[in-house]
Parts: C-alpha cells; structure tokens; sequence
C-alpha cells in the first residue's frame, strides 16, 4: 500500500523538489498551500487542498478526520506553529517530520565535521534560534508522550530559481557589467551548495522510516567550495569575468544588518558535514548535481525569464557603499614601517 503523506508547503525551493519525488516514487501525496504557486507548480498526481495553515480550526476542518503515515511541515518556524501542528496532528500521523536548518549548529563550530551530535548553539541569527526552539519543543513531546517526530536540518539548498550568492542576481547582473561584486571575508571559508533534487531523493527516503523516528538528520551535498570558487562558478555560468572585493563580515553586518544575521549565524564560517547516519538509512544519499552544473542551470533559467532577472537598487547601493568603504580603508603597514598617517608618513615608533 503506498505512504498517505501530507506536506504543509510544497511549492518552495525545499518542498517543490521533495513533492515531485514523492510522487515519482509512488507516494500519495497531499499538499496544504494558501494558494497555488505558478513558479513551482504542484506537480501532477497530487491532492491539493487550500487552508490557512496558521489557524488550527481552518486546518482541522479541511482535513476531516483523515490520518496520514506522515506529515511534513515545510513552513514552520517558530515555536507558536509548532504547537499548532501538535494540536492537529498528535493522533493523526505515524510521523511528523519537522525542516528544521543547519543553522541551528554551533556557530563558530568548535569541530568538523558537523554531526548530528554537534550542539546547538547560535547567538547571531533569530531564525536558527527560533529553529532551535522548535526542536527542543517537538524533542519534549517525544521523550514525554511519543510524539513520532523526525527532525531534518537542511544546508545552503538551491534550485534554478535561487541564486546563491550574497546579493543573489544583482551579484550575477553586475558581474556581467564588470562592477565589483562583494564577498565576505577572504572568500576562502568552505561552503556547501546542495541542489534540492539531491536533497529530494535522501529526504523521501526518510518518510515512513521507523528508524527516522525520534531523530535528527542532516542532509547535505558532499561537494565543498569555497565563496571564492562559488562566485567564480556563477560568473563562468554567466559568460563574466568576476572582479571580488573581500569585505569583513562584521563589515557588511553593520552596514546592513538584516543581511549580517545570515553572514554572521551562518555563512561566514566554515562548514563540514558528516552525512553517514543518514546514509545508513538511505544509501541513495548522494551528490548528482554539483554546483557547476547547478550554475549554468540558475543562469540559463534567468536568461529564459528575464522578467524575474530583477536587480535591487537597495543591494546594488549597498554593493557601491561596501566597495567604497574597502577601497578607503588605510592599509597596514608594511613590516618595519610605522602605520601611515594622514599626511601617508609614517608614524614615529
């Protein structure tokens, strides 16, 4: 008999990815969404039903009293939603599967690999701590009652539509004009990019697994790169030739706050994934798509849809502010030398 599962979402760069494999793999498949999405479409074959996921008694009454193998929330992030799946679905599902973030691990990570046994611990970003909530709530229901959650963090996941760079297509359209594009730090903090059909194939994997109950995964791309090779990658893709400028993070995280919460709680630090326990349940788990190919597919789709090629007049002026401020910065002395002044003598010692 084929897995009932029901996906809250399912038309994200995450859930579009995971409906259309569970699908492919034989999964009766149910999707709750305001609305319906014409950038990624709900696939074929599955049920679509239209509810406020945010109000219990819209949720319920659009479910009748159906019960599900599996339920998987895509668009839960704070604990408030949480304790609304709770109410819906304890009783009514063989497993909850809760998306949690990557994020949510150690930031700066005191080791690596990053495992599923990493703590969680991140004091720069509200979203991972928000995560991290959610866990520690869905965890407690449980060891005290049962509750059959399954909790997945993923990575840095992309598809054609997300460009993965700071200041996602106006980088790659001022690339392509020659300007400088801001990375931060030295670029050479590793990165994982992982294709959300990757992700797709190991998370349906999970669904329905008695042994995913009551844990935690990760799922990752094995493919590592630097910001610098990231960068590089998307300008070859887009037929430019990349001209970076490193700016501190801290740097970019004053001048913009909202955009350092994600350099700061994520970005900025180097990451390692250890992939083997969910391997051990899902040996499909593997890297099909590596960024190079992931590039030109971005691009390619941008250039057949130049309406959505949009660039932010606010990105491209933070952009020119950063670059401004990297260029009048004083450098360092040379050794043996005193620090420049402002009349570009050295200071006495």
């Amino acid at each position: 008999m084929a897995l009932r599962v029901l996906f809250i979402g399912g038309t994200g760069t995450i859930s579009s990815a995971c409906a259309r494999h569970a699908v492919a793999e034989g999964i009766e498949l149910t999707l709750v969404n305001r609305g319906a999405s014409t950038l990624r479409p709900e696939p074929e074959g599955v049920e679509a039903i239209r509810a406020d996921v945010r109000d219990p008694g819209a949720l319920r009454a659009a479910l009748g009293r159906r019960t599900f193998d599996a339920v998987v929330d895509f668009v839960a992030f704070t604990p408030e939603h949480v304790r609304t799946d709770l109410e819906v679905f304890e009783g009514r599902t063989g497993q909850y599967v809760f998306i949690s973030s990557a994020s949510v691990y150690q930031k700066p990570p005191a080791r690596l690999p990053i495992t599923e046994s990493t703590p969680l611990r991140n004091p720069h970003w509200a979203y991972a701590r928000a995560k991290i909530a959610c866990e520690d709530l869905l965890t407690r229901a449980y060891r005290e009652r049962g509750f059959p959650v399954t909790i997945v963090r993923p990575s840095h996941t992309y598809d054609d539509l997300s460009v993965p760079l700071n200041f996602r297509w106006t980088d790659v359209a001022r690339m392509r004009r020659g300007d400088p594009v801001v990375v931060h730090g030295d670029g050479t903090s590793l990165w994982t990019l992982t294709h959300h059909t990757d992700f797709a194939r190991t998370f349906t994997g999970l669904l329905g697994h008695p042994q995913a109950i009551g844990d935690a995964f990760h799922i990752t791309s094995d493919e590592l790169l630097t910001w610098n090779q990231i960068y590089a990658l998307v300008a070859a893709a887009a037929g430019a030739e990349p001209h970076l400028v490193h700016v501190p993070s801290a740097v970019i995280a004053a001048a913009d706050p909202a955009v350092g919460e994600g350099l700061l709680g994520d970005r900025t630090h180097s990451v390692l994934f250890d992939n083997s326990k969910v391997r051990a349940l899902v040996p499909a788990h593997g890297t099909t798509v590596p960024f190079a190919a992931g590039a030109r597919r971005i691009v390619e789709w941008y250039d057949a849809h130049p309406e959505h090629a949009v660039v932010d007049p606010a990105l491209e002026a933070l952009s020119d502010r950063l670059v401004a401020a990297v260029a009048d910065a004083p450098r360092p002395a040379a050794p043996g030398h005193g620090a420049p002044t402002a009349t570009g003598r050295p200071a006495p010692r």
